[in-house]
């Protein structure tokens, strides 16, 4: 008795070996029966709750030599309604609290020396390999009041884009051949034809009608990343719900635009680590004096500078998707001239990463800014398609290097068309720009962005660009040109 207190997992199933000390178990309220056979050792918690936590275990002690396949497979947990599916010798149902265990007649568990093997899973179960489930998602499936034992093909098409996403085409072939050799043995071979017509139109080599969003941007050639996209209709939602205050600034003084610009290119070079002197930064935008021993940095703040300061090129918008690519690429051109071996102008053609977040591959990248695009036309007020389109290139990093300023760009782009103050970020503010861009990416919380964007803006229009000495007198009363290091806080003016 006391052995199999200590030593039995949380649920657990009674033989003829155990049966009596588990009764005693239960007479002296150290165990309960919460299915037939089946007990558990936790007398607190909800009985559904046990078992749906340990759903795995359950089958193997319920339904053991059998293979979780169909929709269990693919979705690698409970359906809805709380059914799972199993492939067996023969069909029946076991229902249990919170649990409803199909058992289908069909093949055994597929061999090692099979096309596909079906894996051993908590040691009295079989895992249906991914071809197997693929195939038997495909399969039709009735629709008798509860969850069926299929996701569908519209899943199916869904998760085949995911792999060639995440794997590339060899991977999907890999899937495909592996299919083809266990589709007979299964009795699947219609599944197989209609799974070839869905990787061929994937791949260009076929034309079938395709419904998932995502496979459907794949065989119309312009694929997207579904994830990043997940994550710009969370800011979409929040920029969309709110009212954001208007914030006008004068245009019509040349000087004071020009002044403005200067920091926007000071800063937005800074977040990205060209680290200069205010007054080596300004003799190389005034006087245009290239530092020997730092030529490249120099021309970075020189092209972001030259595209800030233009209020004819930031006026510009784009009308449509195509245009938008176009004016991304023309003014990524402008800030990285100085570094020919950036490929200015030109989207990445390798994968790139900042630490542990990699950006999205380069075979999504255009698919995936035009969805970011479309998704952005839907935002009236200036400040929000700032925010977003600043977003949305930041997250896609479309380019080798200079992502950042870029966004930054376009982001002040949509703010000075509109006649609004643009959004600064202070070298003391960066670590809260950054944090809260990491908070989007990583968790698709946008608020902190949002809020820390706004009190950017804030912070802008409350300084006097008439004059260039005053607004850096004012910034540096303000701790706005201290490093995030130096342990100081931004000011209000």
């Amino acid at each position: 008795m006391s052995k199999i207190t200590e030593t039995a997992p949380e649920i657990f199933r009674s033989d003829m070996a155990t049966t009596d000390a588990i009764k005693r178990l239960v007479r002296t309220n150290q165990a309960r029966k919460i299915g037939p056979k089946l007990y558990t050792r936790n007398i607190l918690d909800d009985a559904e709750a046990i078992i749906r936590r340990n759903i795995w275990n359950v089958l193997s002690l319920v339904v053991p030599g059998t293979t979780i396949s169909h929709r269990t497979a693919f979705e690698m947990r409970a359906a809805s309604d709380g059914s799972v599916f199993v492939t067996g010798d023969y069909s029946r149902t076991i229902s249990l609290p919170g649990l409803i265990v199909h058992q289908v007649k069909g093949h055994k568990p597929l061999p090692v020396d099979s096309p596909a093997q079906d894996m051993p899973f908590y040691d009295t179960l079989f895992m249906a390999s991914r071809p197997r489930f693929i195939l038997e998602n495909l399969s039709a499936s009735r629709d008798i009041g509860r969850a069926k034992k299929t996701v569908g093909r519209d899943e199916v098409e869904a998760r085949l884009s995911e792999i060639l996403r995440a794997s590339g085409e060899d991977a999907l072939n890999k899937l495909r051949d592996q299919a083809r050799g266990i589709a007979s043995i299964l009795g699947l071979e219609d599944e197989q034809h209609e799974l070839n017509d869905i990787v061929g139109t994937l791949l260009g080599t076929r034309s079938a009608v395709i419904a998932a969003p995502t496979a459907l941007a794949y065989a119309q050639g312009q694929p997207y990343d579904p994830n990043r996209v997940t994550r710009f209709n969370a800011l979409f939602s929040s920029l969309r719900a709110g009212s954001w205050p208007s914030r006008p600034d004068d245009l019509q003084s040349p000087v004071r635009f020009q002044n403005a610009a200067f920091f926007d290119a000071y800063f937005s070079n800074y977040i990205e680590g060209t680290d200069f002197l205010v007054e080596e930064a300004m003799r190389i935008v005034f006087e245009n004096e290239i530092p020997a021993d730092r030529p490249e940095d120099a021309h970075d703040i020189m092209g972001t500078y030259r595209l800030v300061s233009s209020l004819n090129e930031m006026s510009q918008l784009p009308q449509s998707a195509d245009d938008f690519l176009r004016l991304l690429r023309h003014r990524h051109g402008y800030i990285m001239e100085g570094r020919p071996n950036k490929a200015p102008g030109d989207f990445k053609t390798k994968g790139n990463r900042a630490g542990s977040t990699f950006f999205v591959a380069a075979n999504l990248v255009e698919g995936t800014l035009r969805k970011g695009y479309s998704i952005y036309t839907a935002l009236d007020e200036p400040f929000a398609r700032a925010l977003f389109i600043m977003f949305l290139i930041a997250e896609v990093h479309p380019f080798v290097d200079g992502n950042g300023r870029l966004s930054r760009v376009m982001m002040n782009a949509e703010l000075i068309a509109a006649g609004q103050t643009r959004i600064l970020i202070p070298s003391v503010y960066r670590t809260e720009y950054i944090n809260s861009l990491k908070l989007l990416t990583n968790y698709d919380n946008p608020s902190a962005f949002i809020r820390v964007m706004d009190q950017a803006q804030l912070f802008t229009s409350r300084i006097d660009f008439s004059n260039l000495n005053d607004a850096r007198a004012t910034l540096e009363a303000c701790n706005a040109l201290h490093d995030p290091a130096d342990n100081v806080k931004l000011e209000m003016p």
